[in-house]
């Protein structure tokens, strides 16, 4: 996809904050993309950056392996700023003195600002700051201003203003630091000149303009779910292409209730889109027989549906592209140079390597609440961009253990129970998420004064605002005790339920 004109990269040295960063500049309507640490120096001069954020890490730059970009990326005449690891890096790699601290400084400290101007311009003599370093610049390097201090860091922040190089010990990005946004507007607007520009409507613009260059005249095959990632990835490529894209909706039998038939309306009727329906629940059920492991399930569903794409696209006559709707986190969360793999999803990890589609993903580089803003600008329905996120392999995720139709009917009842009563409840925007998760744990109850064994399912809701991190909701005790009472008086089989407390991380959003 093409980027805009004006763009800042974030270098990630392996830190948990630099998916943040890139939010936090994104958020000053600046794009961001976040690239591994050694991304070469001819890559980084392709892309034209107006400036370079070197992001937090957990090692030392001192030490053996540690992570370090190219020193020559500091000559490149583009403003660079530092973040903890980031600022220890450039210290170090222009001969200043990095070493173990004697204090170490965890939390909050207040930042004595010595200099102001450009990037801490109007945060006055002193501001709170969020700190999470063992290490510390106790001489920067030769250059460079101190520009503020802490009580147990003498250089706090640091700049080199004839070559516009920064370096700040705390974390801006984090809301920890209260003023940490207006420290990174400095720095894109002062000091590398950004201008707010990239908005939901120039994003719609330079995409349709790129996939007309990339596409031409040839064919394009969406796999459209219904779920908000790509619904928007179908219109947006629609607006594009027009009837060169057939949309190709999977009924894998791992749907929510009633969902199947919403999507077909909603895009025959309302969109006039060029819709396949497949019905493949037999299919997909048969391979996940007996298939109690989550990682094989996700590869699973993810392999079957490039296959039920591939037999279509046969019927339809030559396919070259395959949109999806992949997102930023999918990608951070299926493992990149910098990060672990957390869990495969099933349209990163779970692709099969001899793939026959040329894929087309026009919301890759995107938060989910980017993607409803982009939603909204191409006119899409609240409903519609609001719906509830829902994981590519439906509720095998959410089955634990086995997965059969009894228990998918079960869970589909359950999760209906769920939806409904935070809706009904107007909570429905304010939690970023919520569904049911059926167990294979079975207890015993007493109904009707009779023994039970059955099932117990969990109420899982969580509040976020990229997916990347959640905590979870605190919904009130009288809704949960609604949604207990009917899960239990209605769905067979359930005779206990649970509300998960874990955020994210320890946990992930979903149980598998």
């Amino acid at each position: 996809m093409a980027h805009p004109q004006e763009m800042v990269v974030v270098l990630d040295f392996g830190a948990q904050y630099s998916q943040l960063i890139a939010r936090r500049v994104r958020e000053c309507q600046v794009f961001c993309e976040v690239l591994p640490y050694n991304t070469p120096l001819e890559e980084l001069r392709r892309r034209s950056p107006r400036g370079i954020i070197f992001s937090g890490g957990p090692a030392s730059v001192y030490g053996d392996g540690a992570p370090h970009s190219d020193p020559h990326i500091l000559e490149l005449g583009v403003p660079v700023l530092g973040i903890c690891y980031g600022m220890q890096l450039i210290s170090y790699q222009l001969g200043g003195d990095v070493r173990r601290a004697d204090k170490r400084e965890y939390g909050y400290a207040d930042l004595n600002i010595r200099e102001g101007g450009g990037l801490l311009d109007g945060l006055g003599p002193s501001t709170q700051v969020w700190m999470s370093h063992g290490d510390s610049v106790l001489a920067a390097p030769q250059g460079f201003r101190i520009l503020g201090s802490t009580d147990n860091t003498s250089t706090a922040a640091i700049a080199d203003l004839d070559r516009r190089l920064f370096g700040v010990q705390f974390h801006p990005e984090v809301v920890h630091t209260p003023r940490g946004r207006e420290l990174i507007q400095n720095f894109l607007y002062k000091v590398c000149g950004c201008s707010p520009n990239w908005t939901p409507a120039s994003f719609v613009e330079e995409s349709v303009a790129a996939i007309r260059r990339q596409v031409g005249g040839e064919k394009v095959l969406c796999a459209l779910s219904g779920g908000v990632d790509s619904s928007v990835a179908a219109v947006l490529v629609h607006r594009a292409v027009g009837d060169q894209l057939t949309c190709v909706f999977v009924d894998h039998g791992l749907l929510r209730q009633g969902e199947a038939e919403q999507v077909v309306q909603t895009f025959r009727e309302r969109y006039r889109i060029n819709l396949v329906h497949v019905d493949a629940r037999r299919r997909f059920l048969t391979l996940l027989d007996g298939v109690t492991d989550p990682e094989a399930k996700r590869k699973i569903v993810g392999r079957e549906f490039i296959r039920v794409f591939e037999d279509e696209a046969r019927k339809l006559g030559e396919i070259d592209y395959l949109v999806q709707g992949t997102l930023y986190p999918d990608v951070i969360e299926s493992g990149t140079a910098t990060a672990a793999v957390i869990k495969s999803h099933h349209n990163v990890g779970g692709l099969p390597p001899d793939l026959k589609f040329k894929l087309l993903e026009p919301l890759r580089d995107l938060f989910k609440d980017e993607v409803r803003r982009v939603g909204r600008e191409l006119g899409l329905p609240e409903e519609m961009v609001w719906r509830q996120p829902f994981p590519g392999p439906g509720l095998a995720i959410r089955c634990l253990g086995p997965v059969t139709e009894e228990r998918l009917d079960i869970l589909r009842r359950a999760d209906a129970i769920v939806t409904g009563e935070i809706q009904k409840a107007g909570l429905g925007r304010e939690v970023w998420q919520y569904f049911a998760v059926l167990t294979n744990q079975q207890s015993v109850g007493v109904m009707g004064d009779e023994r039970t064994y059955a099932y117990t399912a969990v109420v899982r809701a969580v509040t976020s605002e990229d997916g990347m991190t959640a905590d979870w909701a605190r919904l009130p005790a009288d809704l949960l005790a609604r949604i207990s009472a009917r899960m239990i008086n209605e769905v067979p089989h359930i005779n206990r339920v649970v509300y998960d407390i874990t955020s994210k991380p320890p946990g992930t959003i979903e149980w598998e």
